[in-house]
């Protein structure tokens, strides 16, 4: 009688285990080369144009340095009790936060109603958008000496009072304490409202006009349409926009310096504005306000993407596919 034997399995050969291995690898070796590609150029000019500056400045801060000799006068924490003890710097912080909480509620909201009445069928309604934008795109040296010579004692706006028999209302606009900060920030309200006007109009154009046709059916009027529907979809973009300007009111400069140079006796200073005021000359004290203002703004920014902005930020966010 014939045996048969059962013929043994056959191997599976080493090179059919190593193809997905080495497939896999390739596919992650040309990611990271397109992700170096790509983000390797804006992360380098970020290196060399934010994070290095911020190191440097944070230790030049540690020395008494006019910017010219060698770095060996270190006092330590010195340049930063100066000037979280000098009146000027607390007050300059103070008119930065005034500025925010400021843009926050009138420019908000005046955005906002704006934007919506710019929303509907409405004659002129390009040419209106056109004249609101016009501001932003001036450029601040220009806008700020035409306001600065309007506000003058003798200027278009004391004579335009005078002209209509209001005498009793010229002041000195940006030489009297008690109201130069709010004189410049109706400025940067006239200046920087077109550019919040255009952020909201492009956020309308993301609410679904059936949903507003959904609510007329039911019976809801214009206002509850706008305040059940419209304001809730529009919350990303007031979101973004209340980050955006909070942070360019902390680092406001140009506008200010054009117009007032901080004065008078302060009342507009900012603190950048202070930074290039007593900074001169005092290069260690001049970097210490750098990072005092670098600090806060970081730390605004971090505590408002926590808090206000969590949402937002993780419909952002996709997990890699498996």
């Amino acid at each position: 009688m014939t045996v048969t034997q059962a013929a043994p399995p056959l191997a599976t050969a080493p090179e059919t285990l190593e193809a997905p291995a080495r497939r896999k690898r390739s596919t992650n070796s040309r990611k990271w080369l397109e992700i170096a590609l790509f983000a390797g150029p804006a992360l380098i000019v970020f290196v060399a144009f934010v994070i290095l500056p911020v190191a440097l400045a944070a230790v030049y801060s540690l020395y008494n340095w006019n910017g010219l000799g060698p770095l060996d006068r270190f006092i330590g924490i010195a340049n930063y009790q100066r000037a979280l003890s000098d009146p000027l710097f607390l007050q300059a912080i103070g008119n930065n936060i005034t500025i925010v909480v400021a843009s926050i509620l009138v420019q908000g909201p005046l955005a906002i109603a704006v934007a919506l009445l710019l929303n509907r069928r409405l004659r002129g309604r390009g040419i209106i958008r056109a004249l609101i934008f016009v501001p932003y795109v001036l450029a601040e040296v220009i806008a700020g000496l035409s306001w600065k010579l309007l506000l003058s004692p003798r200027g278009g706006v004391n004579a335009l009072l005078e002209a209509v028999g209001l005498e009793h209302l010229t002041r000195p606009w940006l030489a009297d304490p008690d109201i130069a900060l709010w004189v410049m920030f109706g400025i940067l309200t006239w200046k920087y409202l077109g550019f919040a006007i255009l952020l909201m109009l492009a956020g309308l154009q993301g609410v679904p006009q059936e949903l507003h046709e959904a609510a007329a059916i039911d019976g809801a009027n214009w206002w509850q349409t706008q305040w059940r529907i419209t304001l809730p979809l529009l919350g990303p973009t007031i979101r973004i926009w209340i980050f955006l300007s909070m942070i360019g009111s902390l680092q406001l400069f140009d506008m200010v310096w054009v117009t007032t140079k901080g004065g008078p006796v302060g009342a507009t200073n900012t603190m950048a504005v202070y930074m290039i005021q007593y900074g001169q000359g005092q290069y260690g004290y001049g970097s210490a306000i750098a990072v005092i203002l670098f600090v806060i703004s970081l730390a605004v920014a971090l505590v408002y993407q926590r808090f206000a902005m969590r949402r937002d930020l993780a419909g952002a966010v996709t997990s890699g596919v498996r």
